[in-house]
């Protein structure tokens, strides 16, 4: 019997390799890709997909608490329009679901507790979803950021925008606010979820030390 062969073309690992800080409870796939010269945070119980990408050139990278990312995203990436980015790299809160496909651009890029990123959106450069500046710091502090949007699937969020909280923003650029309160409810599923993708994904952190 002939093996099965990925389809997916090879991943690319060249370039530097970024100094990391790691959670010991992290969960990240040795099919994950960490390149650039800016330090890549990774906090408790967070779960990384094969083939997720995340990429310091231009800033470092904050991961928070419990955060989802999945297969084929791109965190950091280099902005559309580089003369006009802001510097910085891309920081996530607690609890971030970011879906398949999704491209963050770098230049101080935000995303606050709770929020969903759904498949292949696209996140500018500078953009804050949820409105409190976040850094490592304030990671560490576990301060209350702006919190749980979410941007539908195959969305654009254009660089410098600034998303309030429990905003729903949909691919055809419009936005709702979400007045139910049903965050507890998010978190508990996301937690399941995370606890499920422990067993499954091999997981490798001293690869990238």
């Amino acid at each position: 019997m002939s093996k099965r062969h990925s389809i997916l073309p090879a991943i690319d690992r060249s370039g530097p390799r970024p100094p990391v800080n790691f959670s010991s409870s992290l969960t990240i796939s040795d099919n994950a890709i960490l390149q650039g010269t800016h330090s890549i945070t990774m906090q408790a119980e967070t779960v990384i997909h094969p083939r997720s990408k995340f990429e310091s050139h231009l800033g470092s990278i904050l991961i928070g608490r419990r955060c989802l990312i999945h297969e084929q995203t791109q965190l950091g990436a280099r902005p559309a329009d580089i003369d006009t980015a802001k510097p910085g790299g891309v920081a996530l809160a607690d609890y971030v679901t970011i879906e398949a496909g999704c491209v963050i651009e770098a230049g101080g890029t935000e995303i606050g507790e709770g929020s969903i990123i759904q498949a292949g959106t696209k996140i500018g450069s500078g953009a804050r979803i949820g409105k409190v500046l976040i850094s490592l710091h304030h990671l560490e502090l576990g301060v209350d950021f702006s919190k749980n949007c979410t941007i539908t699937p195959m969305s654009t969020v254009a660089p410098g925008t600034v998303v309030p909280d429990s905003t729903v923003v949909f691919s055809n650029g419009t936005k709702r606010i979400e007045k139910r309160d049903i965050s507890d409810q998010k978190k508990i599923g996301l937690i399941k979820q995370l606890a499920v993708l422990r067993k499954m994904i091999r997981s490798n952190p001293d690869k990238f030390k």
